[in-house]
């Protein structure tokens, strides 16, 4: 099995975007930002008051799930 270089990571990024990376296209296709006011109504984040960590932004959260294999 070849070990990839130090830039190994960043170069296969690289090649990925110059040759047309599916996901990037479904980021420049669609507009995530649109089902922000359904995912934050339906995921009901509480308002911090007892503390602990504040919530992850949920368009975030989407677009994690959209890219789960699966």
């Amino acid at each position: 099995m070849r070990q990839a270089g130090l830039f190994g990571l960043s170069d296969h990024l690289k090649w990925l975007s110059a040759h047309g990376a599916p996901l990037e296209e479904l980021d420049r296709i669609i507009d995530f930002e649109a089902f922000r006011p359904v995912l934050v109504s339906a995921l009901a984040y509480r308002d911090g008051a007892k503390g602990g960590h504040p919530p992850y932004d949920p368009v975030a959260m989407l677009k994690v799930l959209e890219r789960w294999p699966g």
